[in-house]
């Protein structure tokens, strides 16, 4: 089984496999990979001719047949050529994939999406793919408790490519984190709306431009709950719950198990014997910006 981050290398490096089958509940890292290879495999006029993007459920008989076989012809332009299977969950017959794969055709990039799922791992075609050549990415929801370490990554990721002079506050990533979950495409989709919509000439990202661009409250959200909880802020600490109360976007559920979270890392805190930053942040699984906050708890 092949990683985002070995298969994104690969492709960048040109080193294409005949057949790639992208599949899982997390969405964002399918769409990357099949985006990347629609957008950069061809050029604008080979795109014309040796592109072809197919929807699982306008297959004939919801037989990924058709689709191999335009995998079988030869690119018109004479390069390389990309058939692209989306939504392929919907797909019910595969025998003409696993004949495919014991002769497919070399210039050819065969993308299967199979999304919000994975196909049953007993059948010997899936665990084939790999055997004959092809690539499969099985994309898995992160945790909870892996969302602010995982925006943290993209931002400092992006900051590289960029050579950024922006910057993102510290207590912007645990509130995406907190107000949107695990959901990876709409938490890059606000970080995109953050990074390339912020005004002119604003160098910082903060809590009151998420506030004003995302629709999270920088007053009224669990991060701030937790900070009146740290400071015996009572009045705070009832406004923001009578707000939660009133507001459909902050379900019990939800906002307990962060509540929780907090409360069970402030025990793991108090009980560490070294409580300097750089020992207990891995530990927390926190940046170690936020150790004050168990250490004033």
């Amino acid at each position: 089984m092949h990683t985002f981050d070995q298969i994104m290398l690969d492709l960048k490096q040109g080193k294409y496999a005949p057949v790639y089958v992208l599949c899982g509940e997390e969405a964002y890292y399918i769409d990357e990979v099949s985006s990347w290879i629609e957008k950069n495999v061809l050029d604008d006029m080979a795109r014309e001719f040796d592109q072809t993007i197919v929807y699982g459920r306008d297959l004939e008989g919801l037989d990924i047949a058709p689709a191999v076989a335009a995998a079988r012809g030869f690119a018109m332009m004479g390069g390389k050529k990309v058939v692209i299977v989306k939504e392929a969950q919907a797909v019910k017959k595969w025998d003409a994939l696993s004949l495919y794969l014991d002769n497919p055709q070399p210039d050819t990039l065969l993308v299967i999406c199979y999304k919000y799922g994975k196909p049953d791992a007993r059948l010997t075609l899936w665990k084939n793919i790999e055997k004959k050549g092809g690539v499969m990415l099985q994309s898995d929801k992160l945790r909870d408790y892996q969302m602010e370490k995982w925006i943290r990554e993209y931002i400092q990721r992006r900051q590289a490519q960029e050579n950024a002079d922006w910057q993102v506050d510290e207590k912007v990533p645990k509130l995406l984190a907190d107000a949107l979950g695990t959901d990876m495409v709409a938490v890059v989709g606000a970080l995109q709306k953050l990074i390339d919509g912020r005004p002119e000439g604003v160098k910082k990202i903060d809590a009151a431009l998420v506030e004003r661009n995302v629709g999270i409250s920088k007053d009224y959200n669990v991060f701030e709950l937790q900070d009146a909880f740290v400071h015996g802020d009572v009045k705070k600490a009832y406004q923001i719950t009578h707000y939660f109360a009133t507001s459909k976007d902050h379900p019990m559920v939800k906002e307990l198990g962060i509540i929780y979270n907090f409360f069970a890392n402030l025990m793991i805190y108090h009980y560490l014997p070294d409580k300097t930053d750089r020992v207990v942040a891995p530990i927390l699984g926190v940046s170690p910006f936020f150790v004050k906050d168990y250490a004033n708890a």
